[in-house]
């Protein structure tokens, strides 16, 4: 293994791309030769500008694996770089970048899967995971079960692993201390908080009616929620249609996260499902207690009563008595912050993942 393709064409940022950009970053470290095969002026693109990686430029469809030209262009950008593994998370990567590199005889076709949702049993997926993917990441035990749904049948077990995401053991004594300006401002009692795309699947909307709960029962506090999305309207309306002005602010699209949850005091997710909440992870590394809905792959990250508190899904009542909990008692929140930033020590650092990786796809390769 030497020449290491990470392959990445989506035009936005999202945890798949920050995945495969810290990834790419690490196997430099390892010394290997890394290429990065992303679309040109996308937020990958130019956040991987200064980091010494081999930058190639790709342009990928929906549809662009029906394409001949495309696979045959690839075919060669393939072999022209001497690509000896090629890493995928995208579904449309994957079709398109997988096919090519079978019939370029790259030796290792990795997907990382980082959605806990069942893949479609077509004949184009069951080509691919049966006689074409070598390794398959999935980066969850949820993600993992929803995997296997359909697809099962066609994966044999040594060539699946569920290696988690990891947070940069580097930037661990160097987190930033600050506190955000706005909360700074508009912040008053408990500081609550949530980050994330505002979307159906995030359900901020249910963190709303946490809001007007604990109002209505005298706490005072304010819940902070970073993100943006098309769920934006929506919260806007449910904010004044409870008077919650004071005690609801919108934050929008924070860069900054460390920065962000050093500013809270909980930390509240409220998701219908997650493949991997990384975003726990980054509240847990600033030792935050977490509220959360006990789903998908939330207990594999978040420990019942020692980090945190998970709650039966959609109860919004418990969810808010977890909440007044955790306000009302300092000592508490101390205690299971320490014990997540311990979690994350122990299970969730970002060089141990990628050496599982590396570990992983010097296996035998399976075809």
């Amino acid at each position: 293994m030497k020449n290491v393709c990470f392959f990445n064409s989506l035009n936005f940022w999202g945890g798949g791309e920050k995945l495969h950009l810290e990834n790419a970053i690490e196997f430099k470290k390892l010394n290997y030769n890394v290429f990065l095969f992303c679309k040109i002026d996308s937020p990958l693109w130019n956040k991987s500008k200064d980091k010494n990686l081999i930058r190639v430029p790709i342009n990928v469809g929906n549809l662009s694996f029906l394409n001949p030209f495309k696979i045959i262009k690839l075919f060669f950008l393939y072999k022209k770089y001497k690509i000896d593994t090629v890493i995928f998370s995208s579904s449309q990567d994957l079709k398109l970048g997988s096919i090519s590199a079978y019939f370029a005889n790259v030796e290792r076709i990795v997907y990382l899967r980082g959605l806990a949702v069942p893949i479609k049993n077509n004949l184009v997926n069951k080509f691919i995971f049966k006689d074409i993917l070598t390794h398959i990441i999935p980066n969850s035990e949820e993600t993992r079960r929803n995997m296997m749904v359909f697809l099962g049948k066609y994966i044999r077990p040594n060539k699946i692993r569920t290696i988690y995401h990891g947070i940069d053991r580097d930037i661990i004594p160097s987190l930033n201390f600050q506190i955000n300006d706005k909360i700074k401002e508009f912040g008053h009692g408990i500081i609550l908080g949530n980050a994330g795309r505002l979307t159906k699947q995030k359900g901020q909307d249910k963190l709303i009616e946490v809001a007007y709960k604990l109002r209505n029962e005298g706490i005072d506090f304010t819940l902070f929620i970073a993100g943006s999305g098309e769920l934006k309207s929506e919260l806007d309306s449910l904010i004044d249609k409870y008077q919650l002005q004071k005690n609801v602010v919108l934050l929008e699209f924070v860069e900054e996260m460390d920065v962000f949850m050093n500013s809270i005091d909980i930390f509240l997710l409220t998701s219908e499902w997650e493949g991997f909440g990384f975003v726990l992870v980054e509240a847990m590394v600033k030792s935050k207690p977490i509220v959360a809905f006990n789903i998908t792959s939330n207990p594999e990250i978040v420990q019942h009563e020692k980090s945190g508190f998970l709650v039966d899904f959609p109860d919004i009542e418990s969810f808010k008595e977890r909440i007044v909990q955790l306000s009302n008692d300092e000592s508490l929140r101390k205690s299971m912050g320490l014990n997540g930033f311990n979690a994350v020590l122990d299970k969730f650092i970002l060089q141990d993942k990628v050496l599982e990786i590396e570990l992983f796809l010097k296996s035998s390769t399976i075809n």
